[in-house]
Formats: C-alpha cells, structure tokens, sequence
C-alpha cells in the first residue's frame, strides 16, 4: 500500500491515459464488466464524500473530477456500443441491468430510461449549474470585505501571519472553486445529451445491423437491441445521475461545521410543534374515506412519537442553558470587575489608516489592489533606512469619511487626511511650473506640491513631458511613510526597545549585558534612540549606539548629553544625508555673539535643555533664518545649521516647533573629510 501511495501520482495519470485508450481500442466483455462496475462504485464514492464534506475545500478536486468520470462514462459508452453493434453481446452487466429494468415490458424500461435522462438534464444539472453562477459570482463580490476582515485579524493580532496567508489562500481557492464548478457542469449537460445519442444509435444500428446481415426478423431485432440498449444507456446514466447529484449538494451547501446528514437532522427535527402539527394532519387525512387508513395512520403514529421524544430532549436544552447562561452571566460579572477587562478598552492601535468605501478596491489583490504589499513594503523600508520596527498597521473602512479619503491615525489621534483618487494619476512638475495637462486640481498630501489628477491615458504623455507621475496606492503610501518618519520617536515604545536589544543578544551579548540594567535601564535607552529619531537619525547601528552608551554611562544618566555622545560616535550616519555630491556639506553658521549668548542662558528641564531667551530675540532669529532659507531656494541647496556642540541641542528646541525639518548639526559630528562651505550666518542683535 505504501508503495502505491507513494507514486499515486504516476497511477492516476496512466489511469487518465487509459481513459483515451479505451475510447480507442476494444475490450473483452469481461474486462468490460469490471470497469461499469468500477464506475458505478465510484460514482457512489463520489456521491458520499459530497454528503460529509463540510467545507468545500476538503473536495476542491471535484470540477477536474467531474471531468476526468464524464470522459471514463463516454469511453464506456464507446466500449459497450462497439461491442453491442459488432457482437450483439456487451457483457453480464449490461444484460442484467436491461433485464431487471425493463422485465418483459421494453417500453417501460425505455420509459423509466428517458425519465432518468429528463430528472438529470431539466431538473439536477440545470439547477446546480444556476446555482453555481450566481455562487461564483457572489463569492468575487465578496473577496474585497473577507480580505479587509482578513487584514484586520491580522492587525489586530487575532491570527498569526502565517494563519493569514493559509486564510487568504483558502479565500482564493474557494473562489476558483465556484468558477470551475460553473464551467464543469457543463460537461454533466454534455454528458446526458450524449448518453442519448449514443442510446439512439445503438438501438437504430443494432436493429439495421441485424436485419440487414444477419436476417433476422424486425421483432426479433427490436426484442434484442431493446434489452440491450435500454441496460447500456442505464448503467451509463445511474452513475451521471449520482454524480450530478453530488455536483448539486456541493454547490447548495451552506457554510457549516457539520456534514448533510447532520445538519438535515438537526434543522428537519428542531420544532417539536411541527411534527406534533404533521401528526394531526396525517392522521385526519387517514380518517378521511376513500383515502388508504393504514399507512396514514402509521405515518401520523411516527410523527406524533417523534413529537414528544423531540419536546423532551428540548426541554432537557433548555435547562442545561439556563444553567449555562447563569454561568456564564456568573463569570461575566466577575469579568467585568476585573481590572485586565476595563483596561481592555483603554488600548488603541498603534498605527491605523481609515479609508473610504472607494478605497477599498486598493486592498483586493485581486482587482490588482497592492497596497497591502505596499505597506509591508514601508515598514521592511523604515526598518532599513532607520532602523526601527513599526507594528502591524491596522486598515479598516469608515463610512462616515468621503468615498476616496483616507485618514492616518498614531496611537487613536489623527495626524493627516488626504484624498486619492483611484485608477487616476497624480502628475507633478518639478520646476514648480503650470502643467499643461487636462485634469483636477489637487496638492500631494505628504509635502504640500501643487499637482494634478489625470485620466490613465494621459499617463504616458505626462511622462513625455518630463512631469512625475505616480499612481494614487504610491501617494498614500508615501504620504504614509513620511507620517512615520516624522513620528518615528513615538512608535518607539519599551517594547520596540526590547525586541531591538533582544535580537542582538545572541551575537553582542557582552555589551547589552553590561550596559542594561545595570547602567541603564531600558527607558533611558529608550529615550536616547527617541532623541536621535526625532532628528530622523537611524538607529540601525545599535551597537554603536550601546557601546557608546555603555562608555558613558558610569558617569552620567542624563539622557541629552548621552545622545550627544551617540551622535558623534554616529558622526558619518548623521552627516551623510546633507553632503552634496562635490562632497562639500554647504551650511548656515550661527554668529558667535549669538552662540556665546544661547549658552550664557541655557536651562535645565525635565524635557531637556533650552534657551531662555527674550521673545523678541527669539522671534528675531526665526525672521532671519526664515529669510536664509528662501535665500537658498533657487540654488536647490539644502539648509542645515552649524552651531558648537554645547547649543547644539537647545538651539534646535529653540527652532524645531517653526523648523521641524531643518537639521542642526554640531561641529564635533563633521567626519574631517568632509569639507565645510558656509553659505549664510543667523545673526541677531543681542547687545
């Protein structure tokens, strides 16, 4: 058995192959007998696996089943008619299925013969065939919302990666299920007006044949060919008709957790009342005259026991729940008093994006929707680029907003809205000039640049043109990664720290054992990698980033002065962003009268260090580095400030709420390779 197990594979398609061979080359009536009796038993197994299969994916094979026995029942059909016309003889089962239908009356078994084919052909095939239509075509309208509900078990850490991918491809491979079973029962239709022809031509061929060659009388051929034909066409089309029966219980079968006969069970014999109603009506049609008494009555005596046993078990249901449900409620009131429940709903996501109902089309792979591959593209990007590990990232639908918003949310807080809009494009000019193109009006929400939406045909001449064009999945998602980049401080949370240091402990043990706890303990950690992220300094090298602190830490825990240290031992990380190409970083200094005032009145808080400074000193240096920067514009030079490492930090707490994106930068983090070209100072009157 192991063996033919073992290359079953190789023994269903010689047994495929065999199927074409025996359309073509005669076979002893013997042999014959064994394959009609084979498809009968198989047609029965086929018919029996369809009554237990609880989900149709546990019989997906059946479409390419019911093809490979509609070609094993027409090769038969050949067989028996080749045998049947040339022998007048087409074995014992054939016979016997002719004697046992028709008796002494042919007409009656050809009768009972058409009856058969009418049941299969009007009533079975072409039921399971609508059936299987309007199946296949619900189950593609519904592929978006199972993928949505999908994703966001997944987000929310209901199921695991893995039991997404399994439940995704179950949700693809059941709707090719319902789409092959559309084709399929076509070949059940093709089958059955087949058998008839092939009935037809035997009997007429087998009359002609007999009289004609071998002169026997048209009695004695019809008395013949009848039993003959009438037996082949049955032991044909019993098999077609349990298997298009099977083909009807797959594609009608509700979902559920239990097979037919359980769930007819279950449903026919729920209410007690109905069979106790039955029992009445029975039993008065058996009074009624005229009408048989006995076999009403029997009836009407089942219905009625039925009845009362069915009453009872339900009344024995119903105390077992009413003790349930007072357990449950028991255990439901204690639940809610438990601390853990309240604080259940104190938790929000970390990361969340609400779209649109028009929106929803992006997250189906199957319309060609990849923005769920785009976002685990970001957070594979963020990881790479910076060094931080961003949490699954939630999608739900929100029908309160606009069809084609979308709203970014961090840790339940809106942070930014936008507006796509599918199957267009969002064309941009780099020179900031007009773009002559036909389309709507827009802004990209991640920076603010004029743009505008166009048609899918007009793409390729945008791009003629010299204008960036991208589609609306890539600005949500950019717009999306920028939300991250600028908040990136905030999604790192103690539990980020700790993954990002227990992936290092198998290889740097030494020093993460050294610096945590003992030096430092995992929230000041956590503040110094928050620190260097606020200034989009990536945290990939986190050895460095823990060597250096553990140098440090033995003699300081303040946490300002420990990034300072980080930064400069990241000194050529830090830079690298702001070099030009010429390697030459263009910076705008800060005046010495200036420096030397900042640090004269630096305070001390527990956010940190920071000038305290008169308000109008304060607004005079935003005025002139404001200035500086729209200086720099029409040379494309990107602004960063260079001031000394001891105002290093508050100077840019001074800037940050007006210039998020302006970097500042100490001396003592320039690699001395890099050449330094001042290209603007900020300098204020303090006298």
């Amino acid at each position: 058995m192991t063996g033919i197990t073992k290359h079953i594979d190789v023994v269903i398609a010689l047994g495929i192959l065999g199927i074409v061979i025996l359309i073509i080359l005669p076979i002893p009536t013997g042999l014959l007998d064994i394959l009609l009796t084979f498809n009968i038993t198989l047609s029965v197994i086929i018919l029996l696996l369809a009554m237990f299969t609880t989900q149709i994916l546990q019989f997906s094979i059946f479409p390419t089943l019911l093809l490979v026995t509609t070609l094993f029942r027409l090769g038969l059909n050949i067989s028996s008619t080749r045998l049947i016309l040339s022998q007048g003889y087409a074995g014992q089962v054939v016979g016997a299925f002719g004697s046992f239908v028709t008796g002494d009356n042919y007409v009656v078994g050809a009768i009972i013969f058409v009856i058969i084919i009418i049941i299969q052909l009007v009533v079975i095939t072409s039921g399971a065939t609508r059936v299987s239509e309007v199946s296949a075509r619900f189950t593609l309208d519904a592929m978006p919302g199972k993928q949505m509900s999908i994703d966001a078990d997944l987000n929310a850490g209901s199921i695991t990666d893995e039991e997404a991918k399994e439940r995704r491809m179950n949700l693809q491979r059941e709707s090719d299920f319902y789409g092959s079973m559309d084709g399929a029962m076509k070949f059940v239709k093709g089958d059955a007006i087949a058998g008839i022809i092939i009935t037809l031509i035997n009997f007429i061929g087998g009359v002609a044949i007999t009289i004609l060659q071998d002169g026997e009388t048209f009695a004695e051929a019809i008395s013949k060919f009848a039993l003959l034909t009438i037996g082949d066409g049955l032991v044909s089309q019993l098999p077609s008709l349990l298997i298009s029966v099977s083909a009807g219980i797959l594609v009608t079968r509700s979902a559920s957790d239990e097979n037919l006969g359980t769930d007819m069970a279950r449903q026919l014999f729920s209410f007690p009342k109905v069979m106790a109603i039955a029992a009445v009506v029975v039993f008065t049609l058996g009074i009624a005259p005229g009408l048989p008494t006995l076999p009403f009555l029997f009836l009407s005596t089942g219905c009625g026991v039925s009845a009362y046993l069915l009453n009872k078990e339900e009344k024995q249901r119903v105390s077992l729940a009413i003790q349930e449900t007072a357990a449950t409620a028991e255990s439901r009131r204690q639940d809610l008093d438990d601390p853990e429940y309240i604080l259940s709903y104190t938790q929000v996501e970390l990361l969340e994006i609400e779209i649109g109902y028009g929106l929803i089309s992006l997250t189906d792979e199957r319309s060609g929707g990849d923005l769920l591959d785009r976002i685990s593209g970001i957070r594979r990007q963020c990881a790479k680029e910076l060094g931080i590990i961003v949490q699954p990232i939630r999608i739900r639908d929100n029908l309160q907003l606009a069809t084609n918003e979308y709203v970014l949310k961090i840790k339940g807080t809106e942070l930014a809205r936008g507006e796509i809009m599918p199957k267009h494009f969002m064309v941009m000019n780099p020179t900031n000039e007009e773009i002559e193109l036909k389309g709507i009006a827009t802004h990209e929400p991640a920076f603010g640049l004029p743009a505008l939406w166009i048609e899918a045909g007009l793409r390729e001449e945008a791009e003629i043109l010299g204008y960036t064009v991208v589609d609306a999945t890539t600005v949500m998602v950019t717009h999306l990664s920028e939300i991250i980049k600028d908040n990136s401080h905030e999604l790192m949370g103690r539990q980020e720290v700790k993954q990002l240091i227990d992936g290092l402990k198998e290889k740097y043990s030494a020093v993460v054992e050294e610096l945590i706890p003992d030096l430092l303990s995992l929230g000041e950690v956590q503040k110094v990698l928050q620190n260097l992220l606020r200034e989009r300094v990536p945290i990939k090298d986190m050895i460095s980033i823990l060597e250096t602190l553990a140098d440090y830490a033995p003699s300081t825990k303040n946490t300002e002065l420990l990034t300072e240290y980080v930064r400069h031992s990241l000194s050529r990380t830090v830079v690298a962003p702001y070099v030009a190409d010429d390697n030459i970083l263009r910076v705008i200094t800060i005046h010495p009268d200036l420096e030397n005032y900042i640090g004269d009145n630096i305070q001390k808080s527990f956010q940190g260090s920071f000038p305290a400074i008169e308000p109008t000193i304060n607004t005079a240096i935003l005025q002139n580095i404001s200035k500086l920067i729209e200086g720099l514009a029409p040379s494309q030079t990107r602004a960063v400030i260079l001031a000394s490492p001891k105002i290093r930090a508050p100077f840019k707490r001074l800037i940050e709420m007006a210039f998020p994106q302006l970097a500042v930068l100490s001396l003592n983090e320039v690699p001395n390779y890099i050449e330094i070209e001042a290209v603007g100072m900020v300098s204020v009157d303090v006298d």
